[in-house]
């Protein structure tokens, strides 16, 4: 009989995300707790797809994606953010802006590293570090607000802190950084060799007039950084799974000999119509704040004849309910009741934590959903 497999990774187990979308399959809920929209991708963007598909572009793309798409990039980058690339040198496109965590950690994480990441922190981003041979130092976000310490963040660099990850607009949250936070991290990190990875997938969901702060606007930050985006989340497509990462020529030299172990190439006909749709019709990412906006106070209207208590969040299509007033039980408890109970799925943020605040009685949803179902839902959470 073969010896038991000794495990890389011996306390995890199916992602969350995964459990409590299963779960609302079986029980016909709601499903609020994964973050995908329920509406479709926009119609020219399909056309571009099939076009694409048409004209022959299905063979493996070039590994640092289509110089077209990359082009692309970099001109909404420069236009956004002030920020002049080489698109050749400094933009890959990679499967999803998971690949691009992964390979962007892969690359520069090596055994005995110290990573900082603040709680609660996307689950994709601790197992990447452990496999690279680095721990992982675990910060808390300050609640209500859950802004960054950043004098806690100067106490914890010590000789080993390779990389600190940052998400803003951050998930599961929705904070976002101010142009005060890049001052600050610019500070600490300004005499060190500490690198940084900014998960900025919702780059362009951030609401009330708030501008994102990309690590991009800034030139020093930009300098020792890897800035992660994700097309499915701006185009409404995660099923298509393209992402991409920005980082000096010196890091992407290093993120592309992981990548090309990885995937090696991202969807050649996709590659064609981003490129093409981000051309043709840039006002697509210019008014997503207020698409996305027009539901976050749509749910959160409807909430308020509800027991939940909130803050509406300031970026991302999520939205915490605090449940305080209808139950004792810690989150994930009380997840399962709720999907079982009233037939809504959503997702309990203590997963996210190392040490989970005792008291604390959060759940995330998501509102990237059309109205039908949006209304729905609140229906169903308003007779708790």
């Amino acid at each position: 009989m073969p010896s038991p497999i000794r495990s890389k990774l011996p306390h995890l187990g199916m992602t969350i995300f995964s459990v409590m979308s299963q779960k609302a399959l079986e029980h016909g809920a709601i499903n609020l707790s994964q973050g995908f929209p329920d509406f479709p991708v926009p119609e020219r963007l399909r056309a571009l797809l099939a076009e694409a598909v048409h004209a022959g572009h299905n063979q493996y793309a070039p590994l640092a994606g289509e110089p077209m798409l990359r082009e692309a990039i970099a001109a909404k980058v420069c236009a956004l953010y002030g920020c002049a690339l080489d698109a050749q040198a400094a933009i890959t496109v990679t499967s999803g802006a998971t690949e691009a965590l992964f390979a962007a950690i892969c690359a520069v994480v090596r055994a005995g590293d110290e990573v900082i990441v603040f709680d609660p922190a996307y689950d994709a981003y601790e197992p990447a570090v452990t496999l690279a041979g680095g721990h992982v130092r675990h910060l808390p976000l300050c609640p209500p607000n859950f802004r960054v310490d950043w004098d806690r963040v100067r106490d914890a660099l010590t000789a080993h802190t390779r990389l600190i990850i940052l998400n803003s607009p951050h998930n599961p949250t929705g904070a976002v950084f101010k142009p005060t936070d890049l001052e600050a991290l610019a500070q600490i990190t300004q005499s060190t060799d500490v690198l940084l990875l900014a998960d900025e997938v919702y780059e362009h969901i951030v609401f009330d007039r708030c501008q994102h702060q990309s690590l991009l606007r800034h030139a020093e930050l930009a300098a020792r950084s890897f800035v992660v985006s994700s097309f499915g989340k701006t185009y409404h497509c995660t099923g298509w799974k393209v992402g991409y990462c920005i980082a000096p020529p010196r890091l992407t030299a290093e993120l592309r000999k992981v990548h090309q172990y990885l995937t090696f190439s991202t969807m050649t006909p996709a590659q064609h119509a981003f490129a093409h749709f981000m051309t043709e019709e840039p006002e697509h990412y210019r008014q997503l704040p207020a698409f996305y906006q027009a539901k976050r106070d749509h749910f959160c209207a409807m909430l308020r004849r509800s027991r939940f208590r909130f803050t509406p969040t300031r970026g991302t299509y999520f939205q915490l309910l605090d449940y305080s007033e209808l139950s004792t039980c810690n989150d994930v408890e009380y997840a399962d009741q709720l999907l079982a109970n009233a037939g809504v799925a959503s997702i309990p943020i203590s997963v996210f934590y190392q040490h989970p605040p005792p008291q604390q009685r959060l759940l995330r949803f998501c509102f990237a959903k059309t109205a039908p179902t949006l209304e729905q839902a609140s229906a169903r959470l308003c007779a708790l």
